[in-house]
């Protein structure tokens, strides 16, 4: 019996191996002379550095850390993302058990009780109640079924959600990438309008005295009423940036809370008490920019997607060949459930059935057509990402450094228009200068000062846009 099955399982053997389709042979080359001539430059790696998938952590910012924490933790985002990679995974289940053979069990016990047709056919027409039965009958089998993957189409189907279900994880860790970004420039808007709220504060404190100054002045006719109407326009031109400013603080606290996946208001009292802005560490840790560019998640998951329309095209492909399913059937019968185990009381059937939809005027051609098409749609979609991802890059990268040289500029004007107040305020005291010089002056000092602290805060965007192009701050 099995020398006479042989031929008939390595026939299926060998059919079982044919995949149709075509092979992926991973994702094209896109862009070669940015990712080959080196446009990306790399920077020096700092030995203590955090790692990348924390680099907020080198702005030695605790409350920021617990921000970006919480937010990977409570983020509806992170949650949505989550959710898909959940359902990817078991979509690959599923198809790992489309595989495999199906069988299920049944029982049943019958009653049956029929008419006496003797007594019928001799004319008996009396109400005797005769009959036969009731007859009890015990039932119980076991049905299997299995289609041989002859042409592949099953494990193109794997391999299609395996692939879905490796996009969709690196979808997660893109989404964590963009949180973390939008957590740190967030945050940086908030102490930027906290610290430039604090100069204003400061500049009306310094305005009120000169105030109280000049008023003095008038009542002794030393200065006369156009410089004590000057003097109050720059105090009132002080007062009115605070309120933009409140309402900005208070818009910043609730995108953080946004981010957080928390209520409007509920980490104001957390964030309330003015930080000085995080600092930048004197080197970005990135010893080759382009490796770590190339395993940006958006981009992995682009690939991803790539190879599963690239395994759906074969899946299509198959219904074009003929399908073999294997049929079995165990089942006993018996009067009484003891004897259902017996032998002579079996009956077994095994059916090979093979099926060719070979006449579907054109369905299957048009299922193919589609999924290469849908193939064709990932392609573009890939170097579109792929293509984004370095101007993203080199943005950020040029950005960053001209920024960060920028910076220096505004603190070297920083602090020649404090050292010009001070000694224009010094001789305002001694009289030896007008008022409108003083005015000026201070103007000039508070100008560079906010124009300073906007600049902190723009290379800290900077910072945290550097690490969102090159595809940094995530972990699963």
């Amino acid at each position: 019996m099995i020398a006479r099955s042989l031929p008939f399982l390595l026939s299926l053997g060998l059919l079982s191996a044919c995949t149709v389709g075509p092979d992926y042979h991973g994702a094209p080359g896109v862009a070669p002379k940015t990712l080959a001539a080196g446009r990306l430059p790399n920077a020096p790696a700092e030995p203590n550095a955090p790692s990348p998938a924390s680099w907020w952590q080198a702005l030695n910012d605790q409350q920021l850390n617990e921000l970006v924490s919480l937010a990977f933790a409570n983020s509806p985002d992170i949650a949505t993302a989550q959710a898909r990679l959940r359902q990817s995974r078991a979509s690959l289940s599923g198809a790992h058990a489309d595989a495999m053979p199906k069988v299920s069990g049944d029982a049943a016990m019958l009653k049956l009780r029929s008419p006496d047709t003797s007594a019928l056919s001799s004319g008996d027409s009396g109400g005797g109640g005769g009959g036969r039965g009731p007859l009890t009958l015990y039932l119980a089998g076991f049905d299997a079924s299995w289609e041989v993957d002859m042409f592949g189409g099953t494990r193109r189907a794997i391999e299609a959600a395996q692939a879905e279900a490796e996009s969709s994880r690196a979808q997660l860790a893109d989404t964590q990438v963009q949180l973390a970004a939008e957590v740190v420039q967030a945050y940086a808007d908030l102490r930027d309008q906290q610290t430039r709220l604090a100069l204003v504060d400061a500049t009306m404190e310094m305005d009120s005295q000169a105030l109280d100054l000049t008023q003095q002045r008038r009542e002794r006719g030393v200065a006369s009423q156009l410089q004590l109407e000057q003097v109050l326009t720059q105090v009132e031109n002080t007062r009115s940036q605070r309120l933009p400013l409140q309402a900005s603080i208070i818009e910043s606290m609730d995108q953080l809370g946004l981010l957080c996946g928390l209520e409007p208001g509920e980490l104001q009292s957390r964030l309330s008490p003015p930080q000085a802005m995080p600092g930048i560490p004197g080197h970005v840790p990135f010893a080759n920019p382009r490796a770590i560019l190339q395993a940006r998640p958006d981009i992995r998951a682009a690939e991803r997607k790539l190879a599963s329309s690239n395994a759906q095209i074969g899946e299509k492909q198959a219904d074009w060949f003929p399908k073999l399913s294997l049929m079995g059937d165990l089942s006993f019968s018996a009067a009484d459930p003891g004897h259902l185990a017996r032998k002579e009381n079996g009956t077994w059937l095994v059916l090979p059935r093979l099926t060719w939809n070979f006449l579907d005027f054109g369905r299957v051609a048009a299922s193919v057509e589609g999924a290469q098409g849908a193939r064709d749609e990932a392609l573009a979609q890939y170097r579109s990402v792929v293509l984004t991802a370095l101007r993203d890059a080199d943005v950020a990268l040029a950005r960053y450094g001209h920024d960060r040289q920028n910076v220096v500029l505004l603190r070297n004007v920083e602090a020649s228009a404090v050292r010009a107040a001070d000694l224009t305020q010094q001789r305002y005291r001694a009289g030896t200068a007008s008022t409108l010089d003083w005015l000026d002056a201070e103007r000039t000092r508070f100008q560079a000062q906010e124009k300073r602290i906007s600049g902190d805060a723009t290379l800290l965007k900077d910072f945290a846009s550097l690490h969102k192009s090159l595809g940094l701050g995530w972990s699963l």
